[in-house]
């Protein structure tokens, strides 16, 4: 087992995550990380370059968590394991943790070949559901108008309207009909018990299923061990709170996950240390809330306009959408809280301002 320093610099005393496993299964292969319990991965074309899939014995098949985008290269994948490891062994049924592509595109394609029902949260269902079926409604004219009134250049509002929006459409069309799963549910999957929990603020009403008879806590993307969940405002709710809502969720998490708990995330390794790496987590997101509230102690800046305060690097379309949506969620967090306020909400461009406590 590997243990990794994840404290950061002047959050007080470096706490450890312990990692029972030192390297992911290879494409096409799998590993078993709890009883009854396969691990899968599957490549992504993104920078982030995977995505985990679990598979959770089931009678005499297997009940698969998630799916992997679509397109070629991942139908090439499923079929390597159909015809290895899998092979012999039938699904019994697809659970999708949440809507974004990496988890939900080819729970259309599974469905429809195995036969198997999909169940998953309302919300994710719904919010897939309208993305296929209105692929250019991202591109609408308020949408647009959100991020120029944001401070985006007319150049990078056309770029990110659309195609920065690509990855969303990765999916294949969606069964007509769904099992609801929502938070306080009980699974029985091979005998054995799963709660339904759910989160918000990386994706609105994300599942996750936590079996308590060996403290094995399937977390999808809420918690991950390295890198932070991307929590955005987008368009179509262009006041929202995700950061305070994912906020709230880690602090039910800690609330309701053992701290020796097994966590299988939706990327990178499964570990140990839920609870510490929930505290890290929230800290992260104070963190950067202190260097927003920095920039706009000294002018008022425009959301578009704190990016590169947060975010460094040059970016993509597909990065700059991700970027300019995740500073405005700690924008609107800190609206909330009293610590911005806007300069003049009547002016054609919104600039946030810093609130003396």
């Amino acid at each position: 087992m590997l243990k990794t320093t994840t404290g950061q610099a002047g959050a007080g005393p470096a706490e450890t995550l312990e990692y029972p496993f030192d390297h992911p299964p290879a494409t096409g292969e799998v590993v078993e990380v709890a009883p009854g319990i396969l691990w899968t991965r599957i490549p992504l074309p993104f920078k982030l370059d995977h995505v985990n899939i679990y598979l959770i014995e089931d009678g005499e098949g297997w009940a698969v968590l998630d799916t992997g985008i679509s397109d070629k290269p991942t139908r090439a994948v499923w079929e390597q394991l159909f015809d290895g490891p899998l092979a012999g062994r039938k699904l019994t049924r697809l659970i999708v943790t949440h809507y974004h592509p990496d988890h939900i595109g080819l729970a259309g394609w599974l469905c429809e070949r195995f036969g198997v029902p999909l169940s998953t949260s309302q919300t994710a269902y719904l919010g897939c559901l309208t993305i296929s079926l209105s692929p250019g409604s991202l591109e609408a004219k308020p949408f647009r108008e959100f991020y120029l009134r944001h401070g985006m250049s007319e150049e990078t509002a056309t770029l990110v309207s659309t195609h920065g929006h690509g990855y969303l459409r990765m999916v294949t069309p969606l069964p007509m009909t769904f099992n609801r799963l929502v938070a306080g549910d009980v699974l029985m999957i091979g005998g054995r018990r799963f709660e339904v929990l759910s989160g918000d603020g990386h994706a609105p009403e994300q599942i996750m299923l936590y079996r308590p008879e060996d403290k094995v806590f399937l977390a999808a993307d809420q918690v991950l061990a390295k890198i932070t969940p991307n929590v955005s405002v987008w368009a179509v709710d262009p006041e929202g709170d995700p950061l305070g809502l994912y906020i709230r969720s880690l602090n039910a998490i800690r609330d309701r996950i053992p701290a020796d708990a097994l966590v299988l995330p939706g990327h990178q390794l499964p570990f140990y240390g839920v609870h510490t790496r929930c505290s890290e987590l929230i800290e992260h997101h104070e963190e950067r809330c202190a260097m927003i509230a920095e920039a706009c102690a000294q002018g008022p800046k425009s959301v578009a306009e704190l990016v590169p305060f947060i975010f460094t690097r040059k970016l993509d379309p597909h990065q700059l959408s991700f970027a300019f949506s995740e500073v405005h969620a700690h924008v609107n967090y800190m609206l909330r809280k009293g610590e911005l306020a806007w300069e003049d909400q009547s002016a054609p461009q919104l600039r946030a301002v810093y609130v003396a406590g």
